[in-house]
């Protein structure tokens, strides 16, 4: 066991943590850190080679915390790693909806979602945009004490149902033995700041250690500075022992408005323009133009966590149990430029829709409805007249144009809500038994993961007030579109045996999922599915071979993974589910390390054979964006991937002050698929390489990081390539101890990233991309005391 708590064996209360477990809405919960002592100090201490396993696997070093901001998204933490990278449209991952993450040819992007996510071990629920969270939601940066990637084949035990191409397992930072009160407050570009409080009590009970921290941040887009992001975060963890059972309990609390950055359709856009996205600063009152208003595009989440775990052993058996509990609700935002007419009214009458105290629940809409006159009847445009408009999408009809109607026309348009809410509740359990044969070390490890959740949508659609003025809109409905809920149940279980075989470590192991995945339509049960996305028998296998030259071990390993079908596919009603089939990725790695003081150094090869994609057909193109989904389209099994390529890296501490980091990707990722087999994956570069040069001389440290990212397709068909780039960090800090006062140390912190301001593409959807973040300077003062 490896729960970081002083053992002074005397007795311990738990009123502490029975507060805490009522206060977490009955959410005790989670995960089984059955790892030994010293990979716990791994994470600690954080080799970027990774620990000696029969897999690749890489972890954050401090360096890399020190390269991004305070205010940085934990995930851009893991960019330099090898095979990873991560892309945001905005510089302080303040927008979920751009943000992607690509990993041998797996993604998590808006389409996709292939790649695992854990929170100290614990399922994150899902990483989509419509009712997931990603890690970055849980953890403040300044809480992150580290992350660990298996880039393909990880670890049995890990708890997801996306992990195609690996995992990602966030790790929350410990309880101090001291108290200590830190305050960071860190100011930056585009009106951006964000102020930071954490209170590490000491020992408040025997055995018992605790902290609490407190943030809020905001930021400007960077296109225009015309809207403002903002982020409150509340995180606190304690640990404790009562008689010889550690106990961990964890709880977050995070609220977030983000504005979002419209992606560009193709290159020759973005070439038009690359320093804009087509989103406008300003209303116009011309509802067609005002769809790509700025301030309409926004998404609201709140995300509340919380687990408690106890680890504790029996004879020569470890255990490992916990509980869990997250609820994540929010509502996405946008404004389509008519209202929808969803009931008839007869010839000659008022449209219904624009009055403010009626609602029309289900149904579909009838027509669409852009200009009324003082009666709230729909008019027709002036025949024969030509629009004018010419943006966005590259224009619209003489329907848009007011020019095209008579005088006194009045222009209407909608504000559009979709609303999530989610609710998990889960429970995992571990168990590790050391034991021998025939002299021989022998470890059997064996476990479950059992989580009941059930995501709710609905979507509205209200009336804007005065589409002349501005965005403003009617609090009551004109139409709720749909009103579904989605009850998932997931049960993983399995069981792994390593043997030491002296000449090398060997693993076997089998896993196996079954979850079921169900829609109830509120308002048309006929539209109910149910749909049943179990799994094979997983096979896992490998093992860890130490080498005559010391420090060198030969590793490899085989797993068989899986992606359960997502109840996204579910959403739409002219889906055939009975043809759609779970994702399943067969991973190989094999590879080299190295490690001695001062030294350290990998080598993967890879090969993945990924069948059964399940790709969205989408209705968002250049012509603009399908508000009611009405046009055909939904999920299929659409061939597969094949991926192979190697990954190195090696971090060398030239002398006691300055160490280098680098890291190289070579990666062949293709479809199966018919028709455009052997094309280049999506967003996925076929060469990157990270080199870091970082310097620490008493309390003075600095850095300069640079990567570089190969080109890479926008469409499947291979026609549209962007050109690689490259962008640098730049950091500097100093800290001043035993200042006085009552104060124990003031650490200053300068930051710039992308300092070369290279203009570039980033994250990457089908057929569109995202403009890639500018250069932007921030400044950290931290203070304990």
């Amino acid at each position: 066991m490896n729960t970081y708590v002083p053992k002074k064996r005397s007795f311990i209360t738990l009123s502490v943590l029975a507060a805490m477990s009522l206060t977490s809405m009955h959410a005790l919960a989670q995960e089984a850190e059955a790892k030994a002592a010293e990979e716990d100090k791994d994470v600690e201490s954080i080799l970027v080679t990774g620990r000696n396993v029969s897999y690749a696997n890489s972890a954050t070093s401090t360096e890399m915390k020190k390269q991004q901001t305070p205010m940085t998204s934990a995930l851009a933490l893991i960019d330099n790693l090898p095979g990873v990278l991560v892309t945001e449209g905005d510089p302080f991952g303040s927008d979920e909806w751009s943000t992607t993450i690509s990993i041998r040819g797996f993604q998590v992007n808006l389409d996709s979602q292939q790649i695992g996510m854990t929170v100290d071990g614990i399922a994150n629920g899902n990483s989509n945009y419509g009712g997931g969270t990603k890690a970055s939601r849980y953890i403040d940066t300044e809480n992150l004490r580290g992350t660990v990637v298996s880039q393909g084949t990880a670890d049995i035990s890990s708890r997801s149902n996306e992990a195609l191409g690996g995992t990602m397992d966030f790790t929350t930072i410990r309880p101090a033995l001291d108290e200590q009160l830190t305050v960071s407050t860190t100011f930056a570009e585009y009106n951006a700041s964000k102020i930071y409080v954490r209170y590490d009590t000491g020992e408040i009970a025997p055995d018992t250690f605790a902290w609490l921290s407190l943030s809020t941040q905001q930021n400007d887009d960077y296109m225009d500075g015309s809207v403002t992001n903002t982020r409150d975060h509340l995180e606190g963890k304690i640990i404790s022992t009562v008689g010889e059972v550690d106990l961990t309990g964890y709880v977050s609390y995070d609220d977030a408005q983000e504005f979002t950055y419209q992606r560009v359709y193709g290159l020759a856009q973005y070439a038009q323009n690359p320093d804009w996205d087509g989103l406008t600063e300003s209303w116009s009152g011309i509802p067609y133009q005002d769809q790509v208003y700025r301030g309409g595009w926004v998404t609201e989440r709140e995300n509340f966590f919380t687990y408690l775990k106890a680890d504790f052993s029996v004879g020569s058996v470890d255990f490992s149990t916990n509980v869990y509990y997250h609820e994540n609700e929010g509502t996405g935002k946008w404004n389509p430029y008519y209202i929808a007419d969803v009931t008839d009214d007869g010839a000659g009458n008022a449209n219904s829709e624009l009055d403010s105290s009626t609602t029309a629940f289900g149904g579909a809409s009838q027509g669409l409805i852009y200009f009324v006159n003082s009666a709230g009847e729909a008019l027709s445009p002036i025949d024969g007249c030509v629009s004018s408009i010419s943006s966005p999408y590259g224009g619209g009809g003489a329907e848009v144009d007011p020019n095209c109607y008579e005088q006194g026309a009045i222009a209407v348009s909608s504000n559009r809500h979709t609303h999530y809410n989610k609710k998990r509740i889960g429970i995992n359990g571990d168990f590790v038994w050391n034991t021998t044969i025939a002299d021989m070390d022998n470890v059997v490890r064996g476990g479950f993961w059992y989580e009941d959740y059930q995501r709710d949508e609905y979507r509205d659609w209200h009336k804007t007030i005065d589409a002349s003025t501005s965005a403003r809109y009617e609090n009551t409905p004109y139409w709720v579109q749909y009103d579904r809920e989605f009850p998932v149940e997931t049960l993983m279980y399995y069981v792994e045996n390593e043997l030491d075989a002296g000449f090398a470590k060997i693993r076997l192991g089998a896993k196996q999922f079954n979850v079921d995945v169900s829609k109830e339509d509120q308002f048309t049960p006929e539209n109910n599915l149910d749909i049943s996305s179990d799994s094979d028998v997983l096979i896992s296998a490998g093992f860890v071979a130490p080498l005559p030259v010391n420090g060198l071990e030969l590793f490899g390993g085989y797993a068989e993974n899986f992606a359960a079908v997502k109840d996204a596919v579910l959403e739409r009603d002219d889906t055939d589910i009975s043809t759609v089939e779970p994702e399943t990725a067969d991973n190989i790695d094999f590879g080299l390390r190295y490690s001695t003081p001062g030294f350290n150094a990998s080598l993967t090869y890879y090969t993945i054979e990924f069948e059964n994609r399940i790709t969205f057909v989408s209705n968002e193109d250049v012509n603009g964006i399908d508000f009611l989904e009405s046009a055909a389209g939904g999920y299929i099994n659409d061939g597969g991937i094949e991926s192979d390529g190697i990954e190195a890296s090696i971090d060398y501490s030239i002398t006691d002050s300055l160490s280098i980091y680098v890291s190289y990707t070579k990666n062949d990722s293709t479809y199966t698929d018919e028709g455009v087999s052997g094309n280049t994956v999506i967003g996925s570069p076929e060469d990157m390489a990270v080199v870091s040069f970082d310097y620490t001389k008493g309390d003075f440290y600095a850095g300069f990081s640079t990567k570089y990212v190969g080109e890479r397709f926008l469409d499947q068909a291979n026609t549209q390539e962007t050109d690689s780039y490259i962008v640098s960090d730049l950091y500097l800090g100093k800290t001043a101890y035993d200042i006085g006062g009552g104060i124990d140390s003031v650490e200053l912190s300068f930051t710039v990233n992308n300092v070369f301001d290279e203009d570039y593409l980033g994250s990457i959807a089908a057929n569109a991309g995202w403009i890639g973040a500018p250069r932007i300077a921030s400044f950290n003062v931290r203070v304990a005391m």
